[in-house]
This record gives C-alpha cells, structure tokens and sequence, in this order.
C-alpha cells in the first residue's frame, strides 16, 4: 500500500511528532537538549515557521506550529534532522540513524485543539514519571508560556494571546489550564491524529480543509468530490 502523503498546509496548526529510531534516546545530556531547540529556532526563523509550543523527550519530541508556506515545515523539518544527526552521531562516537523515519504530523483545528495540545505537551513529561509538576521539566515551552523565562523558539498564537488583555492574566489564565489537565481519552485522539497523519476537527472544519488538498483529510472522506458529512 502506497504510503500516506503528510498532509501540511500553510496558515494551519500542525501538530509534530519525531521520535528516535527503535524508540532509543536521543537526547542524552543538557548539550543535546539546547542543541536541539538552538537547530529549532534557527531553522524555524529561517523557513517561517512559528512554533507555538513544544515538548523534548528523552526519545521522542513534540512540537505545534504554523508554517507560512507550503514547503516550511517539511524544510525546517528536514534541516534540523540531518544537522541533529550529524551533531549528535559526532559528538557521541556513532553512526547510522537516529530517527524512526520521517516525522508524523497533522492539522489541528486550533479553537478546538491548540490549548488542549499545549497543555498536554506540558504534561507529557508528568504522565511520564520524570516530574512531579510541568514547571519543574526545563524542556518544554511551559516556562515561557508562565513568564518564566523567555524562549526565542516561540510566536504566540492568536488564541493564547486571547487569554487576557495583560501578561499576567494570559499568564495565569494558562496556568489554570495546564492545573485542570485534559483527559486520557483527549490525549488519545491528540497523539493518534499526529501519528496516522487524520485531521482533527469538527465537521465544518474538515470540509473546509479539503477544499485545499487533494490528499484526504480524514479517514472517512474519499477525496477532493462533493463533500459530504460521513458518520464517524
């Protein structure tokens, strides 16, 4: 079966994910996690892509972002992987692949789905036993998001900004979001839409984007002809 184009188009919220090959670690110190997020930044800037948010892992990374063109995305992608490899295989005495093939990703109706991703890409590393709470992980946007620090990887997206008319209550607003969690089914539907490459949104919201795509956007829908609303 021929494999699935990835479905990317500019001005829509995409949810990433890359994980390492085999589900080995990639990040094995401090240095690896800036280097990181340093070939992040550069190559966001440098493709037009504004990132909104993002989680590292030991073995996987997550990143929510709006590319400004076509080819942004797949580029910046593209960039920081095969810099990362030769970085990381360098500067840690191996060779051979890091990644497990090319990185999943999908679009997000982002009324429904940007906070909701947010918080559980700050949760990520809580559900995985690493910490107690999201602000004591320093490889997540959280921080930044908490006027914690100041993260240069990061553009704002218009519905965080919407939060409250001053820093502080955007600020805190947010941080109400991220105490009350999202549930496990939530969760689910998050990672799964990334991984099988569906889009995730209501009815409205995938008719409307398969006005721009020939691909399918979900797995009901047959292409690009007189769209109808299927039962899921």
């Amino acid at each position: 079966m021929a494999r699935l184009p990835r479905l990317t188009l500019p001005g829509h919220l995409h949810h990433v994910i890359q994980r390492g090959n085999n589900r080995q670690s990639i990040f094995a110190d401090r240095e690896d996690f800036e280097t990181m997020l340093s070939l992040l930044a550069d190559n966001a800037q440098k493709f037009g892509v504004a990132v909104h948010a993002y989680v590292l892992m030991d073995n996987h990374f997550h990143l929510l972002a709006t590319p400004t063109t076509a080819d942004g995305l797949p580029q910046m992608m593209q960039a920081v992987g095969r810099r990362y490899v030769q970085y990381f295989n360098r500067r840690h005495a191996r060779t051979g692949t890091l990644w497990e093939g090319r990185y999943r990703s999908t679009v997000l109706q982002p009324e429904r789905y940007l906070l909701p991703c947010m918080v559980y890409l700050d949760l990520n590393p809580v559900r995985a036993g690493q910490v107690a709470q999201p602000g004591d992980y320093p490889w997540s946007s959280h921080a930044h998001w908490l006027g914690l620090r100041h993260d240069r990887l990061l553009t704002p997206h218009a519905l965080y900004w919407a939060l409250g008319n001053t820093p502080f209550a955007r600020e805190a607003a947010y941080a109400a979001l991220v105490q009350a969690g999202i549930g496990s089914q939530e969760q689910a539907v998050l990672t799964s839409s990334a991984l099988s490459g569906w889009a995730l949104g209501d009815a409205e919201f995938v008719q409307e984007l398969q006005k721009h795509t020939p691909r399918r956007v979900t797995q009901g829908q047959a292409g690009r002809p007189a769209l109808r609303k299927t039962s899921e």
